[in-house]
């Protein structure tokens, strides 16, 4: 069989990526593109159609994208990038290459390549999520993602997981992501900007850092409990920088068996394997399940 050459993005909310991937998961030619400036929905498209052209012999395009997806279309986009709800991402790039095209949710993506080439491998029924400027979420159910009736299954992110406000609505990301750990962070100490920074604060034993870090881990799991009872999974995959911090991960699968009905024990909590590289391989494993 002919090995396939796929041009897989990733388009985030600060930067895209892009790569060649082949029938083995294989990806090559890996670049990250940071413009330093908010992109529009239009300049993102020509960006990714620029990196297009300067390849040869492409069989498909896989597309990862922030934002909600249907049908290759954008159906909702965060502020980070202007202007892209309503782009017809996959339209667009399929006119211009005459060349099959898939656009995916980048956190379905992530959970793709955690699925077949990742932490996901040994599981056929996990959640994974995505912590990062908001939380990005998946289902896996019986080896498939799973949509929802309009194909947009997986908002994580807004869940409401505390007393209800019309005047102020707390979703989760809102004060679980690391975003919002970043932002209390830096109310302690101004030079904490990112996590990094803030793990080599904390080896300073600052006491008042780490009660932050522990409330925000109680955020999160609370989160994670009410999934877990609604979803029984085999397991809770978590991506994003700060779930490669070993500590972090350890400590939400404490807070998490704390509050879980015994019976629902067995979840494992651990984090994604594939870092920058889990939404490239998703989206390209959307053309090799279709040959």
């Amino acid at each position: 069989m002919t090995i396939l050459k796929i041009f897989a993005a990733d388009i985030g909310g600060t930067s895209i990526k892009t790569c060649i991937v082949n029938d083995d998961g294989v990806l090559e030619e890996f670049q990250e593109y940071n413009p330093g400036v908010q992109l529009d929905g239009e300049q993102v498209i020509d960006i990714i159609s620029d990196l297009i052209a300067k390849q040869d012999d492409i069989d498909a395009i896989g597309i990862s994208t922030t934002g909600q997806v249907r049908n290759g279309l954008i159906t909702y986009s965060h502020k980070n990038i202007r202007n892209y709800t309503g782009t017809k991402v996959k339209e667009i790039i399929e006119k211009r290459f005459n060349i099959p095209t898939i656009v995916e949710n980048d956190a379905n993506a992530a959970a793709l390549g955690e699925l077949h080439y990742g932490s996901g491998k040994q599981f056929t029924d996990f959640l994974c999520l995505t912590f990062g400027t908001g939380i990005g979420g998946a289902i896996i159910i019986d080896s498939t993602l799973y949509k929802g009736s309009e194909g947009l299954a997986g908002e994580i992110g807004h869940m409401i997981t505390r007393n209800y406000d019309e005047k102020n609505i707390e979703h989760y990301e809102n004060i679980a992501s690391t975003t919002a750990l970043v932002k209390k962070s830096s109310e302690i100490d101004k030079e904490i900007v990112n996590g990094r920074i803030l793990f080599e604060k904390l080896k300073q034993n600052n006491e008042e850092l780490e009660l932050l870090l522990s409330d925000w881990i109680k955020e999160i799991s609370i989160g994670l409990v009410s999934l877990i009872h609604i979803f029984n999974p085999s397991a809770i995959i978590l991506g994003g920088g700060i779930m490669e911090q070993k500590k972090v991960v350890d400590l939400i699968s404490i807070k998490v068996n704390e509050m879980l009905i015994t019976s629902f024990s067995n979840v494992k909590i651990i984090n994604a394997s594939l870092g920058n590289r889990a939404g490239l391989l998703g989206v390209a494993s959307l053309h090799l399940k279709n040959r």
